[in-house]
This record gives C-alpha cells, structure tokens and sequence, in this order.
C-alpha cells in the first residue's frame, strides 16, 4: 500500500521507536519505574522532558505498582497516560492491572517482553503478558520495531474510543525487538497528532442527576471503582466484555485507517495471514518469531510443502471468527508458544487456538510447540509437548 504522507526514515530499536511514538502522541502524563529490556523506552523519553520536546509530566515513581497507579489516577481525571515494563515490573502491577481496566482508564503501555524469575533470566519470552492475559487489558503484539512504532499509536485511539475504554498494552520481544537497531519510517508530527486527536469521554449521569464527561471532576462529582456489592458487581465485568467485544471491530478499522496515511497495516489488525491460500499445514505464532516463520514458509515452499502462517496480533480481545475463518482449511495447525501454562496441557495461545477450533464444522489437527523460553534461540529447540485433533470426534481436514 502506498503511502500518502511523506515519512521520515529513522534508524530506531524497538525500545526508542516506542519512545518516539509516545512523543509524537500528545501524552500528559509519563509515569514509569526502570527494568530491563524497557528501560530505555522512559530513559529516551526523559531525554524529550529534559530537552523541552514535550509538555508531559514524566513522574520517577518508587516501584512499577506505583507507576501504574499514577497512571491510573491521571487517566481517570482525563489525562492522556502511558507508561512501560517488563517482566517482575509487570507481575509487581498485578493488582493495579485490574484496577485499571475496571475503572475504564484507557491507560497505554508497552511491554518488552521478559522471562519471569525464579531462576533470574532477563532475556525475552512471553510469560509476563500471559500472565496477565486476564487482567481486561487489550494485548497487541508486534513483529518488528516499524509495528512497534505504529502500534503505540494506533493503541491511543483503540483505547481512548468511548466504545471501547479499555487499556492497551503493546508486547515487543525483550532483546529481540527492544534493542535491535531497524530501519522505521516515522510520520511527521502533526499527522500523528491528528490521527490520534484529543481525548473524548462519554456522558454518564451522576448521583446528581445530571449528565457530566466520565472523568473525576470537582465540579462533577463522581466516584470510580470504590466497592460493588453482588447486586451491582457482574454488570460491571459484563460491561466491561462487552467493551472488549467493540474493541474487535475498532482495532480493525483503526488499522484500516493508519494504512491510509502511512501505507502500512498489518493483516486486518487482528490476524495477518501469511500464504495461507491452499495451505494445508501453518504455524500460528505472536511477535518477532513471525519473521523468522515466514522466511521457512518460504523455503517450505520453495521445497513444494503448502505451508502457511498466522500471526496473532491481537491476543486479547481474542478473534474467535477471523482465527476460525483462517484456519479451518488447514489440515494441520503447529501453535507456537514462547511461555508455558504449568500443568495446563499445553502453552496459552495453544489452548486459544484449540478452543476456536472446537466448535468449527471442519476442523485441522492440532500441535503445540513451547519454544524460546528465556530468550533461547529457537532453531531445533522447540520442545513438541501435545498434538491431538480439536475434538476427537470431530472431521478432520
């Protein structure tokens, strides 16, 4: 797709495009702990605060818990907010997690993602997201520091849509994505702004009787996530799926829209299928391993095997239909996980993915594969833990 808009070539990790995206975003509020592979991404930006390129408040916080619940209370009152982690730093955030998309403050964050401790490991796989792929955030998930650029922005408008009100958070493969140097094309300043545009808020009505912006406001009284009792609790969670069933059809068309100005999109936001046509065996995977993946397709092509690939951009909200479509003339599905489930049967993307499949009319054979934990390479190392049709007495392709 050809771009419209004239683009500045930049050399950026991944870890400095997330900075510059954050930049070029018109964000009030920085709050942010350090943590490798992150900490360049509020190191970099801080530079931007220092220098007088950005009117943010960047505010050095004693812990990521912290980090988090500053940004929270910034969003709540109508602040633009973001802030970044990893590993530790996101499992430390754990409560406010769920605090945040509860109180339907469109909080953005980027994770460069990171093995879990114990033992120690600060190398890249992806069991710190999937720790948390409950805590109602949407999760998106980028091949290469040009997606991350574009994701942090496309992530503004996703979760600021008043259909949807839900955090963002934006996974790039720690080491991997957040600090290797890539060719990114950047979209001038102003075009950035645009696309994004200023926050909106819905009108709700308050213990007042009247309608007011859904932010904290002294003149509009109003309180946010204080207690719910069992007669009031589940209509909160409901509403809150429901915001993230809206979220399926806005991230689509914010892709659409992204592309018309940078000539980029990646698949239709949701998935990307890769020479998919005719397949009869894929691999489904997330992040930077689709590089790698799409290259073997190629060879396995080459060799005359019908390969194909699906990469998972967004995890969450989960596209049941667009994964279903994809996949059902495939006779077989190798699921690639970088993080494992203990005891759960298979890794996490692996039991999504069968889960889509098991209601198909037709349905492929279904393996999983757990590879690269803690950063290892994953040439021959990827360790085959189960394979067995969707359901057993369903067709097989």
């Amino acid at each position: 797709m050809k771009s419209v808009v004239k683009q500045e070539r930049m050399a950026l990790s991944g870890d400095e495009a997330v900075a510059y995206a954050v930049k070029q975003s018109d964000v009030d509020v920085v709050a942010a702990y350090p943590i490798t592979p992150q900490t360049i991404i509020v190191e970099r930006f801080s530079e931007y605060v220092a220098n007088g390129e950005v009117q943010t408040e960047f505010v050095c916080t004693e812990s990521e818990h912290s980090a988090l619940t500053a940004c929270l209370a910034a969003s709540v009152t109508g602040a633009r907010a973001f802030t970044a982690t990893a590993s530790a730093g996101l499992a430390l955030m754990h409560e406010m997690l769920f605090v945040t998309s509860g109180c339907r403050a469109p909080v953005v964050m980027a994770i460069a993602n990171r093995a879990l401790s114990a033992p120690l490991n600060i190398h890249g796989d992806h069991s710190d997201s999937m720790a948390q792929r409950d805590s109602g955030w949407i999760q998106l998930y980028a091949e290469n520091a040009q997606e991350v650029y574009d994701s942090i922005i496309q992530a503004f408008r996703i979760a600021e849509d008043i259909n949807v009100l839900l955090p963002v958070m934006v996974g790039l493969d720690g080491f991997t994505l957040s600090h290797t140097l890539e060719n990114v094309d950047t979209l001038p300043d102003e075009v950035v702004k645009q696309f994004i545009g200023s926050r909106k808020f819905p009108n709700v009505l308050t213990h007042e009787g009247k309608m007011a912006p859904f932010k904290l406001d002294p003149d509009n009284p109003m309180t946010m996530g204080p207690i719910a009792l069992p007669n009031y609790y589940f209509e909160f969670k409901r509403q809150q799926e429901e915001a993230m069933k809206n979220a399926l059809s806005i991230i689509k068309q914010v892709n659409s829209e992204y592309a018309k100005i940078s000539g980029r999109s990646y698949g239709n936001g949701l998935i990307e299928p890769y020479c998919l046509e005719e397949a009869e065996v894929a691999a489904v995977c997330l992040g930077s391993t689709a590089g790698t993946m799409k290259t073997v397709v190629d060879e396995l092509r080459a060799k005359g095997v019908k390969a194909g690939l699906l990469r998972l951009r967004t995890f969450r909200p989960l596209p049941v239909e667009d994964l279903r479509s994809a996949l059902c003339n495939v006779k077989a599905v190798a699921v690639m996980d970088k993080c494992m489930s203990f005891g759960g049967n298979g890794g996490p993307v692996y039991h999504e993915i069968r889960h889509v499949l098991y209601d198909a009319d037709v349905r492929p054979y279904v393996v999983n594969y757990i590879y690269g934990l803690g950063g290892r390479d994953s040439t021959g190392t990827a360790k085959y833990l189960r394979g067995s049709p969707a359901d057993s007495s369903g067709k097989a392709c």
